[in-house]
Order: structure tokens, then sequence, then C-alpha cells
């Protein structure tokens, strides 16, 4: 292969960010867990579960034929893919059921187009573009050396395949989150879990639209978020006391983007007691107890269409998501670990045409 030059988190998220009706043309696997060798012109690697479990256990790198790009679908090899912890729900079993098995990981894909389907008009082959792998008609996703695209944008000069592949689902699930809370400039705005690669995306959209920003982060990321204009404090014990010694004056809006912590009240607090202030990205159980509102169980429009201009502005030096560390496709299995052990720091991406 010829080397690339060197991007919701929530699993209710991923359906509204892919949600359609579809059909499944099942990839014939033609072995598995060979240790990443090719042994026919044909045929790509994809990681992929054939039965739900924990992602370790099931995930395995099948060998499988090369799929073709249906009608307003493209194939591109893939440069990058962003790992997202909606793959490992999906193991998991969140679409048992719903899906058949096998089925690949891997949302977040840059790469270069090499086959269009009927009706594509907007690029050629040859052309780098990111966006989001066809995870819902067939058996692999974008953690594969090819991979069917959903949706796609060209690639600006100036952004490399592992940015891009950082940006579209912390892109999309930010943006709707922040815009379904309706901030606006002169707001003072709390991102609770900003060191997420979702908090650190919507720190820079609510300042791009001149909110007052208040972010609770480790710190790993927090004079990052500093620098770009953020109020930074600690999470945990003491968060509502301290967030008011910073705020200096009433916070008007909260936003949720960390793990489920059991912080909703805090952030309901926070607000002075307007639950419909607050929008989680994550705990959505607590949520429904609390009034608090839910980035899933609204009439939302999935925002995927504003990837293409956070493309150029990442590629501008005005909007970054951070990226921890790149592997090989065969060294999937260690990115895993890492996300799984909570120590991923930012995003993870796969470079399968580095191996």
């Amino acid at each position: 292969m010829t080397p690339c030059l060197l991007v919701n988190f929530i699993v209710k998220d991923f359906v509204v960010f892919l949600g359609r009706p579809f059909e499944i043309t099942e990839n014939t696997i033609l072995s598995e867990q060979n240790g990443g060798n090719i042994t026919m012109e044909n045929t790509m690697r994809t990681i992929r579960f054939h039965e739900y479990g924990e992602p370790t256990d099931v995930l395995c790198l099948d060998e499988v034929a090369i799929p073709e790009p249906g009608p307003g679908r493209i194939r591109v090899r893939v440069c990058a893919c962003g790992l997202n912890p909606v793959d490992w729900v999906t193991c998991q079993g969140h679409f048992a059921g719903q899906l058949p098995l096998p089925r690949g990981i891997g949302l977040d894909v840059a790469g270069i187009v090499d086959a269009i389907g009927e009706g594509v008009t907007d690029v050629a082959i040859g052309d780098s573009v990111l966006g989001a792998a066809d995870f819902m008609n067939g058996s692999s996703a974008g953690a594969s050396d090819q991979a069917i695209m959903y949706y796609w944008f060209r690639m600006p000069a100036g952004l490399d395949f592992v940015q891009a592949a950082a940006l579209p689902m912390a892109v999309e699930t930010a943006y709707r989150g922040i815009d379904t809370l309706g901030v606006k400039s002169g707001q003072t705005v709390l991102v609770h879990g900003a060191g997420t690669t979702v908090g650190f995306a919507a720190v820079q959209i609510a300042l791009m639209r001149g909110a007052r920003v208040i972010a609770t982060a480790g710190p790993t990321y927090a004079d990052k978020l500093r620098s770009m204009g953020a109020l930074v404090t600690s999470y945990g014990d003491g968060m509502v006391e301290r967030v008011t010694e910073l705020a200096k004056q009433p916070v008007d809006l909260a936003l949720d983007t960390a793990p489920i912590s059991g912080s909703l009240k805090d952030l309901v607090q926070i607000v002075n007691g307007h639950p419909e202030h607050v929008l989680t990205v994550s705990d959505f159980a607590t949520a429904a107890e609390l009034g608090v509102r839910t980035s899933y169980g609204e009439l939302h429009t999935a925002r995927y269409d504003v990837v293409g201009d956070f493309a150029q502005f990442a590629a501008d030096g005005k909007f970054t998501i951070p990226v921890a560390k790149t592997f090989e496709l065969k060294e999937w299995r260690s990115a895993v670990q890492i996300i799984q052990s909570g120590g991923a720091r930012g995003k993870l991406i796969l470079l399968p045409d580095s191996d």
C-alpha cells in the first residue's frame, strides 16, 4: 500500500448520527485472526466482532472481501480511523437484535477515495476526504484497510489524516449539544468533562459563539483549555463551590460531556436549580429522574453538516481535538486496552495504511 500523509461519544448520539433504513450486505470471512496478512488481492483486513461481549474478548482482525460502494456512497483507502466509546458499547450488545453479526467498529474516518457509487458527483478518485463510515449497511466499518463512507467532506489543505480522523463524531456531538442548549454570546456556560474529546470540542464551540466558558477537567488538558480562554477547575468533591467562585455571577447553562459520574445534581445546583438548563450526553437515567435534557430525547437534527467547516477551522489552526496516540491496525488490541483502562487522555487513532 502507498503510505498516507500524516479526526457521541454516546450510543444514542450514534443512532441519531447514522440512523436510517438500511439493508445488510454481508462480507465473506476468508480467514480470522490472521495476524494482519492479506493473502488475496481482493480482500482487506477489518476489525470486527462475531458475538457480543467485552471488546478485548470478542474483537478480532478478519480478512474479508473488499466492499463495493452502493448508490450515494464512496469507498476510501483508510489512512486514519478514530476510535470512540460507541465502538465498545456496540460490542457489548447495544444493537443486539437490530443488526446482524458480524459487525465492524470505527466510525470516524479519513482516507483517499478509491471507488465511487452511482450518483456521487462531489468527489473523484484520489481525493482526500473525512467523514463517517457506513456502519449500518455492512459488516465492516472504518477500522479496516478500506471503508464505505456514509457522509464525507473534502479535506482542506493543511489538515493531515490523523487530525481529520479525530474530528467527525466529537464535532457533531459537541455542536449539537451546544446548539440544543441555545448557547449564545454573553452567556456563562459550564462544560463538565472538558477533557473528553466531546467536551474539548464543546468548549471551543461555545467560545466561538462568544460565551464565557467555565470548564471542569483534569490536569492533562487544563492549561490548554485555559489558553483557549476558558476558566478551568477540577471535578469531584467541592465542584459546586469552585465553579461558583470562578463564575462570580450566575451560570446560565451546563453541558455534561463527562462519563457517568453522578454529577448531574451538582450541575442543576450550579444553574440555580433549573434542570432544563442542563444537557447531558451520557447520564440518561439520572437525567430522566431530574428533568435534565439529554442529547437524544428531543427532536434533534444530526449536525454532521458542520464537520466540513470545523475541518477548515482545524486546518487554519483555529480548532483542535487532542490526539493521544496512533497505532497500526495490527496494534488495535493495545488501543482498546488503553481506552478501556480509562487512560486514553485524548483520541486514539488507528492507521491502517501504515502497516
